[in-house]
């Protein structure tokens, strides 16, 4: 059995992009707007209906796709035809090949063009063994593993999102003529260190279940944690500048590229119950924790990690288990 897996990539575009591709767009979407306002037309199927025959008249060389997506970023056709545009990542799309392109879309930033486009890939999927890998996301830490072996890797996320939003805060009480040119620079340095440790750790992680023969990846359903967020404006600040949603989602498709189903279960209680005999944890040191009822010692995470497994375990096939998640689009627990 096989499964699609979807993913956007953005490459760099090396030198000047003709600005045709932008001025032909620009040209068709105010056309149409003005013809909407004029008309008083609300609906997008309305619109298409009544402009796109005589747009295709006008402009007979642009491929359809062009002029029905003239409301969303310009295409990569011209009035001449597909042009060949040069990436600057150098050998990162090589890890697009075999892949199947879809859509495509340039922007325009403030560093220059960048190429977005949609991929597609069907992979075979793993046949359920009964054997899965649990994670559990902290804000400097993922915990990861089995019953029998659970690993972690520190991140270090606070401390770094916390050093760039001082740096912004200092930045924005003394204004500067170049002030949004370095917040930018930061938001960018930022968001690439973190991207990157993401990418690595969940590279370690498929690799682990690999060796591990496991054919699921559980996860935390922890998507609306944050509606639930009611500490103080310090601390809410720091959970809402997590960025744990951005991490499941490159896990989801790096365990999915390998063939791993992914699943989600509710995580509450799993950092406070103990996977033995359920009764409720005590502190017992900085990570530690004992369980009153049972006497059993260890880290919270590892018991994380543990109730996680448990709580798939205990209910796969049934109902608490939820689906697999969306395809990998652009992003907590305490």
């Amino acid at each position: 059995m096989g499964q699609t897996v979807r993913l956007t990539a953005s490459f760099k575009l090396s030198g000047q992009v003709p600005e045709g591709l932008f001025s032909a767009y620009h040209k068709t979407l105010t056309g149409l707007l003005e013809y909407a306002s004029e008309k008083g037309i609300t609906s997008f199927k309305r619109l298409r209906a009544e402009k796109y025959r005589e747009l295709r008249e006008k402009y007979p060389n642009l491929p359809s796709h062009y002029l029905y997506t003239a409301c969303q970023m310009a295409s990569i056709a011209t009035h001449k035809g597909r042009i060949r545009l040069r990436l600057l990542h150098g050998t990162y799309h090589e890890k697009f090949r075999g892949m199947k392109a879809g859509e495509a879309w340039l922007v325009k930033s403030e560093d220059g063009y960048y190429l977005k486009v949609a991929f597609s890939k069907t992979v075979e999927t793993a046949e359920l063994n009964g054997k899965a890998i649990a994670v559990d996301v902290n804000e400097n830490n993922v915990s990861f593993g089995t019953m029998e072996r659970v690993m972690n890797v520190e991140t270090k996320e606070r401390a770094i999102r916390t050093a760039y939003f001082l740096k912004r805060r200092r930045l924005q009480s003394k204004p500067r003529l170049n002030e949004k040119l370095l917040l930018a620079k930061y938001r960018g340095r930022e968001r690439r260190r973190i991207e990157d440790i993401y990418h690595k750790v969940a590279k370690e992680i498929v690799a682990e279940a690999i060796e591990a023969g496991a054919s699921v990846v559980v996860l935390e359903d922890i998507k609306n944690i944050r509606k639930r967020i009611r500490y103080s404006r310090a601390l809410n600040g720091r959970l809402n500048r997590w960025g744990f949603r951005r991490f499941q989602k490159i896990l989801e498709y790096k365990a999915r590229l390998a063939g791993l189903k992914v699943a989600y279960v509710d995580p509450r209680g799993t950092s406070s119950l103990c996977p033995t005999c359920g009764g409720k944890l005590s502190p017992n040191g900085h990570r530690g924790v004992r369980c009153p009822k049972c006497g059993l010692e260890e880290d919270r995470d590892v018991l994380a990690v543990r109730n996680l497994l448990g709580r798939y375990q205990m209910y796969v096939g049934t109902s608490p288990v939820h689906p697999e998640g969306p395809p990998m689009k652009g992003g907590g627990k305490t």
